[in-house]
């Protein structure tokens, strides 16, 4: 018995010196910090600090950001994602323009995006029942509590994150910036947002030597006639037909023959018949 107990302080001891020299061989987290100017953080653009900024913010619009300060050299925002029922994600952007002194009011825009991960958490609530022989008594009630708690913050350092925002930060530059620095139009597309359509131009109709005819101007189409609603109204009955009285045949009246005298009685002829002669009255 006594000569195991050695063997176990010697096993001891060569444990408690591997984890020792397996903890000594982790880096902390700062010997990864080598402030090397890589350009991912960063652009230069040939436009003043004001209006590299103004970009800026118009392009964390676009993307449905949260702007949060109205400092015209700092642009502060956020944008939350619902991964899961439990799981929340915020991402909050810090843009920051300055400028670099040159003739030319050539500014540097820097672009730092943080990544907080929250978790729901529920907790139980409890009360205290006080009893004068036993004490303070402890009795869990049914009801319960959920927050959101952040569980992890970190720093977004993918390259190709922070290039498709300065992508679409140069596509919000002034035109005639774009032209100075020779920055290639990029299609609205290939950044996520939509191109507004264009409509076609009309086609220009071909050249004739005969001239135009006038167009004839429409002639408007009669207004449909409504029909005039049906009232019903009383029938009313036929008037009663007159009596038929019977027309009496009168004779026609026989003419009167009108003889004028002539206006010499010395040419009249001679009576053909003798004339009778005119009776005697008695004295």
């Amino acid at each position: 018995m006594f000569k195991s107990l050695p063997m176990r302080v010697v096993g001891l001891a060569a444990v408690l010196v591997t984890a020792a020299g397996c903890s000594s061989n982790k880096s902390a987290i700062y010997e990864h910090e080598n402030f090397d100017d890589s350009g991912t953080f960063s652009r230069n653009y040939p436009v003043t600090d004001t209006q590299s900024c103004e970009a800026a913010r118009r392009a964390l619009l676009s993307q449905g950001y949260i702007i949060t300060s109205n400092d015209p050299k700092l642009v502060s925002g956020h944008k939350s994602f619902q991964q899961t029922g439990e799981n929340h994600m915020e991402i909050s952007f810090s843009v920051v323009c300055a400028d670099d002194g040159s003739e030319g009011h050539h500014a540097t825009v820097f672009a730092n995006a943080l990544q907080d991960r929250y978790a729901l958490k529920k907790t139980n609530n409890s009360a205290s029942l006080g009893v004068g022989v036993l004490g303070s008594v402890s009795m869990p009630i049914g009801s319960s509590d959920d927050s959101m708690v952040k569980v992890a913050s970190e720093t977004v350092s993918s390259a190709k994150f922070y290039e498709r925002f300065f992508a679409l930060v140069e596509l919000f530059l002034p035109p005639e910036a774009k032209k100075a620095a020779h920055i290639t139009e990029k299609p609205k597309t290939d950044l996520g947002m939509p191109e507004a359509k264009v409509a076609p131009a009309p086609l220009a109709p071909a050249a004739t030597t005969a001239p135009a005819a006038e167009p004839t101007p429409a002639t408007p189409a009669p207004a449909p006639v409504e029909p005039a609603p049906t009232v019903s109204e009383p029938v009313m009955p036929p008037p009663e037909a007159a009596p038929i009285t019977p027309v009496q045949n009168m004779d026609p009246a026989p003419s009167v023959e009108t003889i004028t005298p002539p206006a010499n009685p010395t040419d009249m002829p001679p009576p053909s018949e003798a004339i009778p002669a005119m009776p005697v009255s008695g004295q």
